[in-house]
């Protein structure tokens, strides 16, 4: 906040635009450790916007001083709940990704049935959906291209 109180900096406005969309970026990947500090960077940049969201000011205390000049107590109570959520939230997953290296020997997703059937799919030219359009695969800009994308898949599972 600027010292007059009128609203947020725009290095603060930055330093929230950084955190959650590092933080999107991170839990998009395959890596549980990477979803981790996903979830830490888009919890510290949402709590820092919640803060935005309230007036500043004096210490919300009744008594200390006048009523219209005190920052607003429900943002700050909001962001202590977030804190408390998201550091449960970081065990679990912190538990999760070191059982997943214990077993597996990485902490990296496995690709499901699904995820298998869509690249075996890609790799015929298959649509997944009936095609109402009637120009087939080959005509329909909608379509994605599978080369770009195509993942190797795990262990060589095929199935």
């Amino acid at each position: 906040m600027t010292r007059s109180g009128a609203g947020p900096t725009l290095v603060l406005v930055l330093a929230i635009a950084v955190l959650v969309g590092c933080g999107v970026i991170l839990l998009l990947e395959r890596s549980l450790t990477r979803i981790l500090l996903g979830v830490v960077m888009l919890g510290n940049g949402v709590n820092l916007l919640i803060l935005l969201g309230g007036r500043s000011g004096g210490a919300p205390i009744v008594g200390t001083g006048p009523v219209e000049r005190m920052s607003d107590p429900l943002p700050q109570a909001m962001v202590l709940t977030s804190i408390v959520i998201t550091f449960g939230f970081t065990a679990f997953l912190l538990a999760v990704a070191y059982r997943s290296w214990y077993l597996s020997g990485d902490d990296e997703v496995p690709d499901d049935l699904e995820d298998r059937q869509i690249i075996r799919r890609a790799g015929r030219n298959e649509v997944s959906a009936v095609d109402r359009g009637g120009e087939g695969p080959d005509g329909d800009p909608e379509q994605v291209d599978p080369e770009p994308a195509r993942r190797r898949l795990r262990r060589g599972d095929e199935s």
